[in-house]
C-alpha cells in the first residue's frame, strides 16, 4: 500500500525566515503536536546524509523515527526520508518566495506502509495523513508569522 500527495500553503514572512525558522529543532515543538525530542544520530549537521531521531507523543502511543536528510538545499529543496514501525515516508519540501514577505512551501508526500495494521490503516484512512500534513504547515505558518511580528 502506497500514498503519494502534494500540499502548499503561503506564510507571510520573508523566505529567509521561514528556514531560518525551520532549520532551528527547538521550533519543533511549537508546530509539531506530540514532539518529544530529535537527537543527531549521525552525519554533519546540515548536510546529506545526516541522520536524526525524533520522538513523539500521540495520544497513548509513543513514536520513534529515524530521519535521514537525502536533499540539504534550503530554501530550493529539502527532502528527508522517515522510518518508523510500518511507515516509510519521503518528503520533498521546498520554499519559494512569493515577494519580499511571502514565502509559500510546497510539500510533497510518498507514504509506504508495511504491517497489518499499518498497511490497513494507509488502506482505510488515506486522507488522514494528508489532513495531517496540512495541518503541520498550517500550525508552522502560524508560528513562523507569530514569531515575526
Amino acid at each position: 500500500m502506497a500514498l503519494k500527495y502534494s500540499n502548499e500553503i503561503v506564510i507571510n514572512v520573508p523566505v529567509k525566515r521561514a528556514i531560518e525558522l525551520m532549520e532551528d529543532p527547538d521550533n519543533m515543538k511549537h508546530w509539531q503536536p506530540g514532539f518529544i525530542s530529535i537527537q543527531h544520530i549521525s552525519g554533519e549537521k546540515g548536510k546529506d546524509g545526516m541522520k536524526s531521531e525524533l520522538r513523539y507523543k500521540m495520544g497513548k502511543r509513543d513514536i520513534v523515527m529515524t530521519e535521514t536528510i537525502t536533499k540539504y538545499a534550503f530554501p530550493d529543496q529539502f527532502d528527508a526520508i522517515y522510518k518508523a514501525d510500518g511507515v516509510y515516508n519521503e518528503q520533498k519540501n521546498q520554499f519559494i518566495a512569493v515577494d519580499e514577505n511571502t514565502t509559500k512551501w510546497v510539500s510533497e508526500s510518498y507514504f509506504k506502509f508495511s504491517g497489518f495494521m499499518m498497511r490497513t490503516i494507509g488502506f482505510l484512512m488515506p486522507r488522514s495523513f494528508k489532513k495531517q500534513s496540512c495541518k503541520y504547515q498550517e500550525l508552522f505558518k502560524a508560528f513562523a508569522e507569530g514569531e515575526s511580528k
